[in-house]
């Protein structure tokens, strides 16, 4: 049976890094939080015990079905809260834009176990159901749009680039003769196609044969990195000098994202190399505080294997 999607269970989402991301971004009573990638609100109510009754969080998601989540957790936090609805890019945006400051801002990105425990919302390759990988119902852009339209050389470039899959050609011809019969409409019929477009040995190597594919489709159809370049730099935007950012990345592309950002706004002067003294003027507006990236623990990804991938940056405005 599927899930009731109108009632929230605790055990939908498990928190990734949870203590690491509450150390370092070190919440006080009294501080505003932004908790931009809410989810089931796991890392929130630990954030929002740190505020000790005395603060303010904000939550921003773009999925509609985290509303039930919300209220559950608004009824027990102890603090104002508020949730706003919209990709966080545009939501940090136009929070950044009407002044609001905020002291410790979380971005947590990826696909939350909310959703991918969900088959009806086709994020999962383990399970049949629509195409379709919409974080927000309401877009319109869908993976079986993608699958179906798409000429081979983008479905391949789209493969390479966001799923970084070595057989992209390969799995975008296959698909392009399989639809030529009838059109993609179920992910079982993808996973199935990608399985035989691949190497046989390839077929039993890491993981799943469709993982890297619908890592990528779900990437496109939700503009994942592109959200990401636009949400860093609002972010850093809204918050006050000694204010803390954390993002979580599960995959290479997200973390070079986070990683060169902080690195770039770190640094400041943006004078050639061979310039005897800066001209620029740029002062540095970030403040590295993790130079690599916090793993999660081995007893946390025996305990939750979905967190194995997970990466956490952190830095502090100057």
């Amino acid at each position: 049976m599927l899930p009731n999607v109108l009632q929230p269970r605790t055990s939908d989402h498990v928190p990734v890094l949870a203590e690491e991301v509450r150390a370092r971004l070190a919440v006080r009573p009294g501080e505003t939080v932004v908790d931009a990638t809410f989810g089931a609100g796991g890392h929130s109510r630990l954030l929002a015990e740190d505020l000790e009754g005395r603060g303010k969080l904000i939550a921003i998601d773009r999925d509609p079905t985290v509303r039930s989540y919300f209220d559950r957790f608004k009824g027990g936090a102890g603090v104002q809260a508020r949730l706003l609805r919209g990709e966080f890019s545009l939501v940090l945006g136009q929070l950044a834009a009407n002044d609001v400051q905020a002291d410790a801002i979380l971005l947590d990105l990826g696909v939350s176990s909310m959703q991918l425990d969900r088959p009806e919302r086709g994020f999962s390759y383990a399970a049949d159901a629509p195409l379709d990988m919409r974080m927000d119902a309401s877009s319109e852009l869908t993976a079986r749009d993608l699958v179906n339209d798409a000429e081979e050389r983008e479905l391949a470039l789209l493969f390479r680039r966001y799923g970084e899959e070595r057989y992209a050609r390969p799995i975008a011809r296959a698909i392009v003769r399989r639809r030529a019969e009838r059109p993609f409409e179920r992910t079982s019929d993808l996973a199935e196609t990608i399985k035989h477009a691949i190497p046989t040995p390839a077929r039993f190597g890491e993981g799943h044969p469709a993982k890297r594919v619908f890592q990528a489709l779900r990437i496109a159809v939700n503009d994942e990195l592109g959200a990401l370049e636009a949400a860093l730099p609002a972010a850093v935007r809204m918050l006050r000098p000694g204010g803390r950012l954390a993002v979580i990345s599960f995959h290479s592309l997200e973390d070079r994202i986070v990683k060169q950002f902080i690195r770039t706004e770190a640094r400041g002067c943006t004078c050639p190399p061979d310039f005897p003294i800066c001209v620029c003027g740029n002062e540095p507006l970030l403040r590295d505080l993790t130079r690599k990236p916090v793993r999660p623990s081995a007893r946390e990804v025996q305990q939750n294997p979905r967190s194995a991938s997970a990466k956490l940056r952190v830095a502090v405005k100057t």
